[in-house]
């Protein structure tokens, strides 16, 4: 069905109709993928089926230089805003914040007041506004996407959470946050992310006339820890991955030559020194982490079909040919590890998860693919998910649809922030007193301009004090620990994508120039440095045992008034023996 589906959209060719001549706006449909790699989709070359999102590629535009930021939170609000994410409230995730951060201006992790989102300005167009699944945009009264332009949504107001059940996927929450249209919300007892996601947008739509545009989001838990897929998905890749991550990396790397993703000449940044090799784990330790990676590619692949079912929904009720589509994802692969931490472990048992081969990705499979998988995901760039390493923030992009020609490559550079500003464009909507920071992409999609950044032209990105500025030929980029060591390099990006020969000794006058580029970004959008030896994944265990210790403050408090009255019960006993004698 999905290969039908998907052969469908590329054979007749529906995008065609220019969405100015249209007797009615478009209909928009915005798909997030979570945490996948800039070749995670068959179209870019990655291991794992979608046929669907590959056929939108086909009959639309393919971005091979956008960038996103390297976390979550901070990517949606810009998505969805086109201003850049200290503007928003958004400049990180609450999971990372230092208290010295907390409740400063842009730092306030909610979106703040006087900030629109697409939904903001399409429903006010006349747009049905409808989102499902992960939110992650602040969780206090007003936070929710009903209160951000939102007519029906369900949402996770959290950064992830079990795809099986209704239950958290770490101890920063209690548990997992879905609300409908504001109200705390329950799953249903056939509960998968990805379908259910599909099946509560399908009803949404279906409660409005045909006749009025829709913006759908559709913001999926899909390819997020922990990693989780049907079984039979899994299971028909067997042997995909068993070559390890260096086979891996270095065969993604190739494709991308191949495919024109980067220079034939361009190297490849050596493996991390701290690094697990393939060849140093067991035979036992290979083979699950194999397991974990095929998981990866089914979870992927079963997002995949039911984006393909959404589509089949749209065609059978006339809206296909009227319909905008974006696809992207939020951030590079996730590194993160299960098994390296004594806390997690004691808390996965306490809850219901395990780590192990059998039933991997089944309901109760803590999955993740860990940071060597990630580094070989993220391949030809270099990092991850969490930092402003390439890997870490070149993401896939594909627009296609109403207005859009079909089989364009689009080499010109893209950021997140320009999305909302070209939807809004390609909807005919008055973006009226916009306030975004983000330019639209309307003139390279439509073939009128090469790219809307010209050489001088600075796209600045920096999330807990992971830092970019691209101009040009050349970016400077620092990166925080655990991964990084906080200085500054300058690499050429178009000779050299993965990030191999720092210029920074070499062009001193270019790396002078481009620390004043970031300097002058810094204060114009109101970036605070982290503090000196600041560590995320220290941060993060940090916040999340506060959490825990405020959550269960009560019990022990209680438990030690316990202790307490049983001490003092032991010493009145042992006084009482003593003058009895």
């Amino acid at each position: 069905m999905r290969w039908a589906i998907a052969a469908m959209l590329a054979v007749l060719g529906v995008f065609q109709a220019s969405a100015q001549t249209l007797e009615r706006r478009p209909n928009i449909v915005l798909i997030l993928v979570d945490d996948a790699a800039l070749m995670d989709f068959g179209v870019y070359g990655g291991e794992a089926r979608t046929p669907n999102i590959d056929a939108l590629a086909a009959g639309g535009a393919l971005f091979t230089q956008y960038y996103t930021s390297p976390l979550c939170s901070p990517s949606r609000a810009m998505l969805l805003t086109g201003m850049d994410n200290h503007l928003t409230g958004i400049a990180t995730i609450p999971e990372v914040l230092p208290k010295e951060h907390v409740g400063q201006p842009g730092y306030t992790m909610h979106l703040e007041p006087g900030v629109l989102t697409l939904a903001d300005r399409l429903g006010t167009a006349g747009y049905r506004t409808l989102m499902a699944g992960k939110w992650h945009l602040g969780s206090g009264e007003g936070d929710l996407p009903n209160h951000h332009g939102f007519d029906r949504s369900f949402a996770l107001d959290a950064s992830g959470a079990d795809n099986w059940d209704d239950k958290s996927y770490m101890p920063y929450y209690a548990d997992a946050p879905w609300y409908e249209d504001g109200a705390p919300a329950s799953l249903p007892e056939d509960f998968y992310s990805s379908t259910f996601i599909v099946d509560r947008m399908i009803d949404y739509v279906e409660q409005g006339s045909p006749e009025t545009p829709v913006f759908a989001y559709l913001a999926f838990q899909a390819i997020h820890i922990p990693v989780q897929a049907p079984p039979e998905i899994t299971a028909s890749y067997d042997g995909v991955y068993d070559e390890g991550w260096h086979e891996l990396r270095y065969q993604r790397w190739l494709r991308a030559r191949q495919l024109g993703l980067i220079p034939q000449d361009a190297p490849l940044a050596a493996f991390p020194e701290n690094f697990r090799t393939w060849d140093s784990l067991s035979e036992e330790e290979q083979a699950v982490y194999a397991a974990r990676m095929q998981v990866n590619a089914a979870m992927m692949e079963a997002m995949d079909g039911e984006i393909g079912r959404f589509i089949a929904y749209l065609s059978e009720t006339d809206r296909l040919e009227n319909t905008i589509f974006v696809v992207t994802s939020d951030n590079g692969p996730e590194p993160s590890r299960g098994d390296d931490d004594w806390r997690l472990s004691l808390w996965m048992k306490t809850h219901g998860y395990h780590i192990g081969i059998d039933g991997v990705g089944e309901a109760g499979s803590w999955g993740f693919i860990g940071p060597e998988w990630a580094m070989a995901a993220a391949s030809p760039h270099n990092l991850f998910k969490f930092l402003a390493a390439e890997g870490g923030i070149r993401a896939p992009l594909i627009v296609t649809g109403a207005g859009v020609p079909a089989g364009e490559r689009i080499e010109g550079r893209a950021m997140v922030s320009d999305i909302a500003p070209t939807l809004i464009e390609m909807a005919g909507v008055d973006p009226g007193e916009a306030g975004m920071t983000g330019r639209s992409l309307a003139p390279m999609i439509t073939g009128a301009a090469e790219s809307v950044y010209g050489a001088e032209d600075v796209i600045g990105i920096e999330v807990s004090g992971n830092s970019a500025i691209v101009k040009g030929r050349w970016k400077i980029t620092r990166n925080q620990l655990p991964h990084g060591d906080g200085q500054w390099r300058l690499y050429d990006i178009e000779a050299d994508p993965g990030e191999v020969r720092d210029l920074s000794a070499a062009e001193p006058d270019v790396f002078e120039d481009m620390l004043a580029e970031y300097a002058a970004y810094s204060t114009r959008v109101g970036v605070l440095e982290v503090p000196e030896g600041y560590d995320q994944a220290a941060q993060i265990a940090h916040n999340a045992q506060k959490k825990q210790l405020k959550r269960y403050a009560p019990w022990l408090a209680a438990i030690a008034l316990g202790l307490i009255a049983l001490v003092y019960l032991l010493v009145r006993w042992w006084r009482r023996r003593r003058v009895a004698k």
